[in-house]
């Protein structure tokens, strides 16, 4: 009966002492929050004070790999391996998750064999998708509105998108975003702009997620063709052209008129220019009879003057006055 009795507090006082014994060394730094892009490393560091015995490293609840004070550390697999350090008294262990994976997004634990505070962190495995705008250069006319989609694929979480024009911000109310599931945990986005280009331009879009250093990135080169509105410059020009061209013939028309074939010019009658009508000489009176008995006056008959210096053969004039 005694000796019963003592192997069943036996186990009772062992389970008593230990938690003692356990508070000789804790966790004095657990591991951090770590984010990273699928296919690279994640790391992880516990430190622990002196007298440590065991510690292990849990990957969503499975052990992966352990660390002894004696003997160093245990692996079982190439994607987690550990790198060892010693500072004073205290000893930190550095897991290293190799090619993550989106699967491995989960909590790791730091395990000393006993309760502890901040001995465990939380491991984010994202995914860059594509990221693509079907074509890469645009011809738009003058007054026309395009409409550029971008479309991102296979993205873990679904990315934010966003547009610059020449390195310069584009407003969110010029484009509108949807997001769908996609397979195997991953996610599709599309972004689709609305703009009425004034001129040539770049136009990039920008796809971004926590673990990307910078944006993942598309662009298409819209060309602004202005042609039209040259052309119809052009002819505009052509067009008042050939309407001052029929203008100004019109006025030569009006001013030539018919001509007038019997128009002589006004310096042209000029007395010494002109022929005048030549004189005759005087009659010479025949008279029969006694000259006797005929008494003959001296006194020369006067005829009026007439004026000589009209032309030969007077031409009408005739004025044509044009309306």
């Amino acid at each position: 009966m005694e000796s019963f009795q003592k192997s069943i507090l036996l186990p009772l006082i062992l389970t008593a002492l230990l938690p003692g014994l356990a508070f000789c060394y804790s966790i004095t730094k657990g591991p951090s929050n770590a984010t990273v892009l699928a296919g690279s490393e994640a790391r992880f560091n516990c430190t622990v004070s002196a007298g440590w015995k065991v510690l292990i490293w849990l990957s969503k609840g499975s052990p992966v790999l352990t660390v002894t004070s004696s003997q160093g550390s245990v692996e079982t697999t190439d994607r987690f391996t550990s790198r060892n350090y010693t500072s004073g008294d205290e000893f930190t262990s550095e897991l290293i998750i190799h090619n993550t994976q989106l699967s491995d997004t989960g909590r790791i634990e730091c395990s000393i064999q006993q309760p502890s505070e901040n001995n465990f962190a939380f491991l984010f495995v994202q995914v860059n998708g594509s990221l693509l705008i079907k074509n890469s250069t645009l011809t738009v006319k003058e007054n026309q509105t395009v409409e550029i989609v971008c479309e991102a694929l296979g993205w873990a979480p679904a990315p934010d998108i966003s547009w610059m024009t020449n390195d310069s911000v584009i407003d969110k109310s010029s484009y509108v975003n949807q997001q769908s599931p996609g397979s195997n945990g991953l996610h599709n986005a599309l972004s689709t702009l609305t703009l009425t280009p004034t001129d040539s331009e770049v136009l990039t879009c920008l796809a971004d997620i926590e673990a990307l250093p910078s944006p993942q990135n598309a662009s298409v080169t819209l060309i602004f063709d202005n042609s039209a509105a040259g052309s119809n410059y052009q002819n505009e020009i052509r067009k008042v052209s050939a309407e001052k061209k029929k203008d100004g013939d019109l006025d030569d028309r009006q001013r030539s008129g018919s001509e007038n074939l019997g128009y002589i010019p006004e310096e042209l009658w000029n007395t010494e220019q002109s022929p005048r009508l030549v004189s005759l000489p005087p009659k010479v009176s025949k008279i029969s009879g006694p000259v006797d008995n005929l008494h003959i006056s001296s006194v020369p008959k006067v005829r009026p003057q007439r004026r000589t210096d009209y032309p030969i053969s007077p031409k009408k004039i005739r004025n044509v006055t044009l309306v």
